[in-house]
């Protein structure tokens, strides 16, 4: 089990759809899955900045992982992209399917706009063989840590953790540039 993680703008969907196309390439039997509450781009497409998209089956907080797969007969590889709207739980059934063979690959956020972690990136920064980061720079040249959350040029430190958007309200920045407050 790989966890991939980065802030916004680090390529993390680009990549997943890369390594897809990748296994698939070598008639490796490949799954995308998307939490469906990152519904940005539509329901069942996982999309990236620079344009690069495909379909995926979709799992909201109460489904089971297992009965999303259960009409595949086999697959070698499961990639899952935005996996910080996923439940400890379903990590587990990802953990669960890794060590009966198949190889499972998630990307997504570490943590929210306040710093903290989502949920399924907390599970899965437990339980994963690899986790690996890609990295991402902030405005100011430093490494971007924060998926700061904005409104007009101000930097917005409450509300619920998630909000799903993109560019029109987050920025990845430094822990500096975050702490100014004003962008």
């Amino acid at each position: 089990m790989y966890f991939y993680y980065g802030a916004m703008g680090s390529s993390k969907t680009a990549n997943a759809l890369m390594k897809k196309f990748s296994f698939e390439e070598k008639n490796r039997k490949v799954i995308l899955i998307k939490p469906n509450i990152d519904s940005r781009d539509g329901k069942t497409v996982v999309k990236s900045r620079i344009g690069l998209f495909c379909e995926a089956l979709t799992v909201s907080q109460t489904e089971k992982i297992k009965d999303i797969l259960a009409p595949y007969e086999t697959l070698d590889i499961i990639i899952v992209d935005e996996a910080q709207f996923l439940t400890a739980s379903q990590v587990d059934e990802l953990r669960k399917l890794t060590d009966s063979g198949v190889m499972v690959m998630c990307y997504g956020l570490k943590t929210d706009y306040m710093g903290k972690l989502f949920e399924g990136s907390k599970r899965l920064l437990e339980i994963s063989d690899s986790i690996r980061e890609i990295q991402s720079m902030c405005k100011c040249g430093r490494k971007a840590i924060i998926n700061a959350r904005y409104k007009g040029r101000k930097i917005i430190y409450s509300g619920e953790q998630i909000d799903i958007g993109g560019n029109d309200k987050y920025i990845a920045l430094c822990h500096k540039c975050w702490q100014n407050g004003v962008l």
